[in-house]
């Protein structure tokens, strides 16, 4: 009793640690993008796809914040138009956020669905219109979805089917990571044509453990690595 006590206060002090790293990442809003990026008091500006994009953010939560996964994978998907053709395509970002990689994805002419928590719904709603309206080829929308939670209820299969899912950042210090390797695996699953793309700041050893379980469940492909941003992007399919 007393080794599994100590196991477990040794867990809960690198959750806290790790928590507070991500806090610290948060605070420092310094640029170390392209010259297109500027910072100023909650609301960060971009241009993409021929178009300045302008993000209300909050330092409430992590969810409300732009993370350096979310701007790779909008500069790969800008910048790699051939590659990834997201043209008319019916695209889904889960973990949404601010909505930025659902704007910039809305710009390239995708049909996009951004699913976050409720609570971060109403700025994330108020972004997406505000960067897409008179934009975009369609009119993106916005859904809840909680990791794990009521999938076969609220997305079920086929009924709703993506030729692409999106997730940026979406592996941090929480207590969700099973879930959301099981969300990715609904939307995923073996047959069904859909290709995941996958952003992520490497941080803690808990992003390697998961980057492991989640090439144990998907054929997985590294598109590009960023060393000074310390950001992969994975293309992933669902293994048969």
């Amino acid at each position: 009793m007393f080794i599994l006590q100590c196991l477990f206060l040794m867990e809960r002090s690198s959750r806290v640690s790790d928590q507070k790293v991500m806090a610290g990442e948060a605070l420092d809003r310094r640029n170390v993008w392209e010259p297109s990026v500027y910072y100023s008091l909650g609301k960060e500006s971009f241009c993409f796809a021929g178009h300045e994009i302008s993000i209300r953010e909050s330092m409430d939560t992590y969810g409300a914040l732009i993370w350096p996964g979310a701007v790779a994978l909008c500069q790969f998907l800008e910048n790699n138009q051939q590659q990834v053709n997201l043209m008319d395509k019916a695209v889904l970002e889960i973990g949404a956020g601010t909505g930025l990689l659902s704007i910039v994805a809305s710009l390239l002419g995708a049909w996009v669905t951004a699913t976050d928590l409720p609570e971060i719904l109403p700025n994330l709603t108020f972004n997406l219109l505000r960067n897409t309206k008179g934009r975009s080829r369609y009119t993106p929308q916005v859904a809840t979805l909680t990791w794990g939670q009521d999938l076969d209820r609220d997305f079920p299969s086929p009924s709703y089917h993506y030729d692409y899912v999106l997730a940026a950042d979406v592996v941090y210090p929480h207590q969700c990571l099973d879930e959301l390797l099981e969300t990715m695996h609904h939307f995923c699953r073996p047959g069904s044509g859909t290709t995941l793309l996958w952003a992520n700041k490497v941080r803690f050893q808990s992003d390697l453990r998961f980057t492991e379980s989640f090439k144990s469940h998907f054929n997985t492909t590294l598109l590009c690595e960023l060393p000074q941003q310390e950001v992969r992007i994975y293309t992933a399919t669902a293994k048969e």
